[in-house]
């Protein structure tokens, strides 16, 4: 069963909607689609200095080198064979060409077992304990149980914050006191859920820098203990990711999902960043479903990743006018 799929008159669907988000990622649509638009509604040549330019907007605007390069040789080969001849041309084409690179992330969380094992991981400050906080009021809003378990055994506070959000969200929480072994944890969360019928387990986890060996022995620890249980388990592992940090999150990535794979994206803070044009380079590079993105503080603004409305938030479908 695919998990948040839209239903008919969903509200995100409101134009009133797409124009909040607008809001939200307005720094990021800034430091694109401005810069982006200065150079254009200057009317220059289509020549190579104005691609050169337009190149040098989108690396800035934290795309990244590989997705700025791969979208400025495809628009440069579409002006070459004069299918592009003014400045309005090459802004949709461009347009058209990230949201393809955005298009196969946006995918539905899939939920296919009972329970649903989510190991959620991320470094400490990334929002992944809210987040799951996030999901668990969601998941309840959808009608199904869900248990949350205190895998954060390391962080001051942790299991505590999760707890608070474990009441908000009124849905149980298995936890032991800090230091304990989080496998341990995950392993009597698993047998709860079991024993209680729980639709979906949201496993909470330490997030020391990705660059220490010991979160990531830690995590590959706790991935063994689940598959012991369950050789399908983890069923999920989905990284959290602060959108605010733009091109190391790449970085980040790569540490996890060499270390246990990940299968999922959650990008929160796009709303205080003008850095959330990472996400078409994460796209790019690595192709993994972006599930949900964070656009605010409430429950609500943790919403599903819609790869077209992305893209009108921050590349606008009509090219700005000079300004006054």
């Amino acid at each position: 069963m695919a998990f948040f799929r839209k239903a008919a008159g969903d509200k995100s669907e409101k134009p009133g909607v797409l124009v909040r988000l607008g809001e939200r990622l307005a720094a990021t649509r800034r430091a694109l689609s401005d810069n982006v638009g200065d150079l254009l509604r200057r009317k220059r040549v289509l020549d190579a200095a104005l691609l050169e330019d337009l190149e040098t907007a989108l690396i800035t605007a934290d795309l990244g080198v590989d997705t700025a390069t791969a979208a400025m040789a495809e628009i440069a080969k579409r002006v070459s064979r004069q299918e592009l001849h003014d400045a309005e041309a090459v802004y949709a084409a461009l347009r058209a060409i990230l949201y393809e690179i955005v298009r196969p992330c946006e995918q539905p969380w899939p939920i296919t077992h009972k329970p649903e094992i989510v190991l959620m991981i991320g470094v400490n400050g990334a929002g992944k304990t809210t987040t799951i906080g996030k999901l668990a009021a969601r998941l309840r809003a959808e009608g199904r149980s869900v248990l949350l378990a205190a895998g954060d055994t390391f962080r001051a506070a942790a299991i505590e914050q999760l707890g608070e959000w474990a009441r908000r969200a009124e849905v149980p929480m298995i936890s032991q006191p800090r230091g304990a072994d989080a496998a341990a944890v995950a392993h009597d969360a698993l047998q709860a859920a079991r024993s209680r019928g729980v639709d979906v387990l949201l496993i909470d986890t330490a997030g020391r820098l990705h660059t220490q060996g010991g979160l990531m022995d830690e995590l590959a620890k706790i991935k063994r203990t689940l598959g012991r249980l369950d050789a399908q388990a983890p069923h999920q592992i989905i990284l959290t990711l602060d959108g605010g940090i733009g091109q190391n999150a790449v970085v980040q990535v790569e540490q996890f999902h060499k270390a246990v794979g990940v299968t999922g994206l959650c990008i929160t803070k796009l709303d205080g960043t003008a850095k959330g044009g990472v996400v078409f380079a994460l796209a790019k590079r690595f192709s993994l479903p972006i599930y949900f993105v964070g656009v605010g503080e409430t429950a609500d603004d943790l919403r599903p990743f819609d790869a077209r409305s992305f893209v009108d938030a921050v590349l606008p479908a009509e090219l700005a006018s000079d300004r006054a």
